[in-house]
């Protein structure tokens, strides 16, 4: 069990937080009062103790609660190891899904210039509300729920016009996400079904690729000749890398079980640190497809994560052909 060390609030984003000796936090909103409360992700922000102890002994002593514009800090948790999806409980009634993991910061605010550093964007968590309540400075913290921090963490979403208006049941996108789940261990951190829009599909690209820690997002449907097929160009506006290989495996696999797989207009790449997957729509389509790369999707994700690790067969010896 842990414990509830700080809460702070700010009236506005990027300044530092004042310690307050309760709050109340609002169910899908955030701490009433504070800043960055609303109907988004990162409703609420953590920070360990221990983390913000170890900078005061690194020569920033007088730090105080609030400085990172943290709004809760806690002990004994280990925070460190945890994932999207975990869920904390804070006092008796409050519960927070953790959200992101860190984040980037593309200015250096005023917080940065105050502290000389901020551990926010290496250390920090960001949570949504789940369940709202009271919570006091020493009361205890606990965590529900944990998903491990090393488990890949994937968004599966289904291109599809008639499911999205409830015309259609979706069966594709819950078989690429069991595949996932058996094959690569993955934490479906969120499944979603998006219309047939270009413009659609890059927002929800863009939003779960920046921000939110994700490894993985999976589009099902739209990769296709159809005059409404327009995932491949949702995925080129949102992409900074290519991946070919993945898109030529997927093909070649298929295409040993049908002719019609050389249509497949699939366009998969990164962006940021966030491998994009294109997979067709019909269920036996998408799972074969998703079946070709599984092999290689556990060391490809590492890699954008920063392993370190050389990318040869575990055969192979160093200078050797």
């Amino acid at each position: 069990m842990g414990r509830v060390e700080a809460l702070c609030v700010s009236q506005e984003k990027g300044e530092q937080k004042t310690p307050i000796d309760s709050a109340i936090f609002d169910a899908d909103s955030g701490i009433q009062t504070d800043a960055h409360a609303g109907v988004w992700h990162r409703q609420v922000s953590l920070l360990a103790a221990e983390d913000v102890e170890t900078i005061r002994r690194k020569g920033m002593p007088d730090l105080s609660a609030g400085d990172f514009a943290e709004n809760v800090i806690v002990s004994g948790l280990a925070l460190g190891g945890v994932g999207l999806g975990t869920r904390l409980r804070l006092g008796d009634d409050v519960v927070l899904s953790v959200t992101q993991i860190g984040k980037v910061c593309h200015t250096r605010c005023n917080i940065f210039h105050l502290t000389g550093d901020c551990i926010m964007p290496r250390l920090g968590l960001f949570a949504r509300v789940e369940t709202g309540g009271k919570v006091s400075a020493g009361d205890r913290a606990d965590v529900l729920d944990i998903v491990p921090r090393e488990l890949i963490q994937a968004v599966v979403l289904t291109i599809s016009d008639r499911c999205s208006r409830g015309e259609a049941e979706d069966t594709a996108g819950p078989a690429v996400a069991e595949l996932l789940r058996e094959a690569v261990g993955a934490h479906i951190y969120r499944s979603e079904i998006v219309p047939d829009e270009q413009d659609t599909i890059a927002e929800r690209l863009r939003h779960y690729c920046d921000g939110h820690s994700i490894d993985l997002v999976v589009t099902v449907g739209g990769t296709g000749f159809a005059p409404r097929d327009v995932t491949p160009e949702a995925a080129r506006d949102v992409v900074e890398r290519l991946t070919p290989g993945l898109d030529e495996a997927m093909r070649a696999a298929s295409l040993a079980k049908t002719p019609h797989a050389m249509l497949s207009r699939s366009v998969s790449g990164i962006r940021g640190s966030t491998l994009i997957l294109n997979l067709p729509g019909s269920l036996r389509a998408a799972v074969e497809n998703l079946q070709a790369v599984t092999p290689a999707l556990g060391h490809g994700i590492a890699k954008l994560r920063g392993d370190p690790a050389d990318c040869g067969r575990e055969s192979e010896t160093p200078g050797n052909e």
